[in-house]
């Protein structure tokens, strides 16, 4: 007896990591990702280049590599939006998680690929790392789109597309909030993402660039917080010991900008008044909190790529062109709109 419960609680464990979907009556919510009007001109990708075969995407096995455990509420948006799609299509979807593993993402998909996987949808972990991945793709000419992160592997060759927010332009954005929040005045701490993919990296150069002309507004301290909560408000802790005075912080995603404001708040300060408080993201704890009074603004990264992803794959499974990049358009919240748009936050 204790054998078979042992296999059986072996094969659930295995189920959890690498499980083929069914079907879901939850929704991801809200506005889904949708290309902006103004794409960049470029080479498009298409069948007739890669040599792909024609795959029809109604009743394919498609497999779906996620990057990060769902515990962020970007990862369970972007994750649900995808499995949703996959439903409303009739797709045969096979899914695993990587729980921030980059090698545990590269065997992730390979093992997509053996179980029979025609087309692919990854979430990089990292910009660089998963070429061993997308090699073992195109060996057996499986197509796959990445979303999210952008990697440093070649569109349309090692990989078809990426589809995702411009970040750069979300560090200007960001900026922008901050500039008209604070006046132009102000001492700014920077909350920075993972190290290791091109979204700390754009949205920091974003920001600093955005800031560049107005002089008032001086950068104090940067440090990483993983785009993780409680390492956000363990470094903001920090922050204030270190540098008292700041009087606005500018966090890379919504997760950090929420543990930013526990800890100012428990340093006796006033989150979204005498400190100021932007980020990126658009999730619903963020939001709210902008309505409360005590967060001054969020620049939106939508994570809702399922209908996106699933439109781009089965235009090029038909011998469409497809862009080698698709950015996405994103909104923005503030104190003048955030209790009006709440329901359009994950």
């Amino acid at each position: 007896m204790s054998r078979i419960l042992l296999i059986a609680v072996t094969a659930l464990l295995v189920t959890g990591c690498t499980s083929r979907e069914t079907p879901t009556t939850a929704t991801s919510g809200g506005p889904a990702a949708s290309a902006a009007q103004n794409q960049s001109a470029g080479p498009g990708c298409a069948r007739s280049k890669t040599g792909y075969p024609q795959v029809d995407l109604k009743g394919a096995m498609v497999g779906f590599s996620q990057s990060e455990k769902e515990a962020n509420p970007f990862r369970t948006a972007e994750t649900q939006s995808i499995k949703d799609e996959a439903a409303k299509r009739g797709v045969d979807l096979l899914y695993t998680n990587a729980q921030s593993d980059l090698n545990k993402q590269i065997s992730d998909i390979k093992s997509l690929i053996d179980r029979g996987a025609k087309l692919l949808i990854v979430a990089p972990l990292n910009s660089d790392g998963l070429q061993p991945a997308f090699d073992a793709a195109k060996a057996k000419q499986v197509p796959v789109v990445t979303i999210d992160r952008k990697v440093t592997s070649q569109p349309c060759t090692d990989y078809l597309t990426f589809i995702g927010s411009n970040f750069v332009k979300q560090g200007e954005r960001a900026a922008q909030q901050m500039i008209k929040a604070t006046g132009g005045t102000g001492k700014v701490a920077i909350l920075l993402g993972a190290s290791g993919n091109n979204v700390t990296v754009d949205r920091t150069k974003g920001f600093k660039d955005g800031i560049a002309g107005t002089p008032g507004l001086t950068v104090v301290a940067e440090q990483t917080g993983e785009f993780d909560r409680s390492k956000g408000q363990a470094v903001m802790e920090q922050l204030i010991q270190s540098n008292p005075d700041i009087t606005a912080v500018y966090a890379e995603n919504d997760e950090m900008g929420v543990g930013a404001v526990t800890a100012l708040k428990a340093a006796g300060k006033q989150p979204g008044k005498d400190v100021k408080v932007v980020s990126i993201d658009g999730t619903r704890n963020a939001v709210q909190l902008i309505a409360d009074g005590s967060y001054t603004a969020v620049v939106e990264s939508n994570p809702r790529f399922g209908p996106l992803a699933f439109d781009t794959l089965e235009k090029f499974g038909k011998g469409d062109e497809i862009p080698q990049n698709i950015v996405i358009s994103d909104d923005e919240y503030d104190t003048t709109n955030a209790a009006q748009k709440l329901g359009n936050a994950y």
